[in-house]
This record gives C-alpha cells, structure tokens and sequence, in this order.
C-alpha cells in the first residue's frame, strides 16, 4: 500500500483496551493444515505485547499474522536502505519484538509471514516504494547489494526463530520488473540461509501480473487493493462484479506461473468509499461501518473457493486497540466492527474448498 499519513499516525489506533485484559486459552483450529489456506492479519507493530493481545485473534481463528519490519531509503533514488533492528522504532519491528511476537504466536498455533517492508523518505513526505529508481547502473549495483544485506538479516532472523514464510520483497516494482537476473540471485542467496516458505508480495496493478520471477518462489503474493466500484456505499452484488474482471486475470496468472496466490496484504476502510479506491489513506470520508462489512462479504465470496486461492492477509489489526472507538474510526482495521464479524465467521468454516484445489 502506498504510504501517505506519518507512521506517528498509526500509534493513534494503538492504545490499551478498556477492561481486564484476557488470558486465552487454547489454540487455533489449524485449519491451515486441512485446507492450505492462510487465515491472517497484518499485525501491526507497537509496544511490547503478552498473551492478552492474542485473544480476539483466537475468537476469530486467525492462524496466521504477518510481521512487517521497515529498511529505511532517504529518497526515491537513493542506493542505500537503512537496516534499522533497534533505537527509534517500534518495538514490534526490533529483532527481539519480532522474536518475541512469533514466539507468542506459537503458543496459540498461529503461524507468521515476515513481511520486510522499504520505507522511503520521512514520517511527512513518505514516498511510495513502488516509484524506486536508480540514475545509474552503478547505483542498480549498489542498491541490489544494500537491499540483499536488508532481506538476509530477516531471512537468518525468520530461520533461527522458525518464522514459517517470509517475503522477499513488497512493492517494488521499479526494481523487479526490469532486474529479473538481480531478484533471482537474489532468492537464491536467501534460500541458502531459509528453509521456510517464500512469496514476493507484488502491487496489485501491473506488477503481479507481470513478475518474471514467480517461479523462483514457492507462492505468489499480492497486495490485493483492486478497485471495485466507481461509487460510494456499493452492494453486495455491485462489488461481485467488480471482482470479476480481478479474479480473471488472478485465475490466468496463476495457471501461467503454476503457483497458488495468497493477498498478501487486503483491506478496507470503513467508509462510505471503501470500495472505490481501496489503497488510498483517505482521512476525510464519512463512516460507514457497514460498507467496509460488505466489502468484506464480497471479497471472500469471489475468492474463498477458487482452485488457486491459499488464503487472505487482512490489512490491519492492532493488537492493542481500543474498541470503544470503532464507531467513529474511518479506517481499516475491522477490529470492534461489522467486518470482524464477518471476518470471523470466514476464518472459522472447516468447510473444504467447493471446487478441486489447482495442480501445484
């Protein structure tokens, strides 16, 4: 997703839950393991967290979360990423938070994708990572050799702890679609040091479509924020359709390159433009709780069933979030809203998939 709000933004929507936190108990139902699909959410990074934090994603049977640490680029063509495992971040992207967060996780069957992320520019004019771009091939050079120091710090890190998949890259299309020979030796470097499950998590438009190195990995990964309508407040049926054209080039891909897909990051806002241009950080639109709930609805009735499909990662969910302030918040996590329940009611049906599963 492009960045357009400061990251000091996010903590706003990381704050402590009224009421005695709750210890779970139990695990998730491990749907995983009978039907292949990940049942996830972005969990996003804050404080130190403890068991507590874990319960509503048992009550919705999430069994998998993705863990996104940031590289720090100062501009579009800048040939240095920053490895940042320390200091002035979050303590949920720290190597010990990682660490920590995935060894919880554990404790409740709950899987994790480490999902390393470039953040370019600063907490006000952050760029998008997609509009990467070197000047010279020197700088191609030197880039490639910085980012490969970036992933196979997270590459070691996500063995040691035995993080189950890990994404080599997100968003980068300025410097996949045209550096096929750098990403594949890339991967290659990463898979001498991780025995785990590897994606690239492609933008939704031209990227994934277009990756020339899907069969390097073991599955394909999109940041599924397609449009879907060109009006507010649209129905269940409007937002089918719009899926349709979506889910054809999906369906096409897949057989193409013989990988499952996984949406790697899908959300949407509460709000009454949910469904029109999905990435967008819109501060401004009107609540509609029950947009972002059927945009939901529609999502997993196109894909759920698909021969290729292998799972959702909901962008996103804070593990410390106050529900007493779902009513008015406009944005995307589905936390204390009708989404979740919908959300909860997907992720908890052992129902094996209505079509057979594709052939790879």
């Amino acid at each position: 997703m492009k960045p357009a709000a400061p990251r000091a933004l996010f903590s706003l929507a990381v704050v402590l839950a009224a009421g005695v936190a709750r210890v779970p108990s139990g695990k998730v139902s491990d749907l995983f393991s009978r039907d292949g699909r990940m049942r996830g959410a972005c969990f996003v990074a804050g404080p130190p967290i403890d068991e507590p934090a874990f319960a509503p994603l048992l009550e919705n049977n999430v069994e998998w979360i993705s863990q996104t640490p940031f590289g720090y680029a100062r501009s579009l063509d800048s040939p240095r990423i920053e490895l940042a495992t320390g200091g002035d971040i979050y303590w949920g992207e720290t190597d010990e938070g990682i660490a920590e967060t995935t060894r919880l996780a554990k404790k409740f069957g709950i899987r994790t994708l480490l999902k390393p992320h470039v953040w370019v520019g600063g907490w006000h004019e952050a760029a998008w990572s997609g509009e990467i771009r070197m000047k010279t091939e020197a700088d191609w050079r030197r880039w490639f050799d910085s980012y490969l120091t970036f992933v196979l710090h997270y590459a070691e890190l996500a063995e040691k702890h035995r993080i189950e998949a890990l994404a080599v890259g997100t968003e980068l299309q300025g410097t996949t679609l045209e550096h096929e020979k750098e990403w594949r030796a890339l991967i290659a470097r990463v898979r001498r040091v991780y025995s785990g499950r590897l994606t690239y998590a492609a933008n939704w438009d031209r990227e994934f479509e277009s990756l020339p190195f899907w069969d390097a990995l073991d599955f394909a990964g999109v940041q599924a924020y397609f449009p879907l309508t060109d009006r507010p407040r649209a129905s269940v049926p409007d937002l089918l359709a719009g899926w349709r054209p979506h889910l054809e080039m999906l369906g096409r891909v897949a057989q193409r390159i013989r990988r499952p897909v996984v949406f790697t990051e899908v959300g949407y806002k509460s709000s009454e433009r949910a469904s029109i241009q999905p990435w967008l950080w819109r501060t401004e639109d009107r609540v509609d709780l029950e947009e972002q709930a059927r945009c939901y609805e529609a999502m997993f009735r196109s894909v759920w069933s698909r021969p290729w499909f292998r799972g959702t990662f909901i962008w996103k969910w804070f593990p410390l979030y106050d529900r007493g302030r779902s009513a008015t918040d406009n944005n995307f996590t589905p936390q204390g809203k009708p989404a979740e329940e919908v959300l909860g009611r997907w992720y908890r049906q052992a129902d094996l998939p209505a079509q057979p599963r594709a052939p790879f």
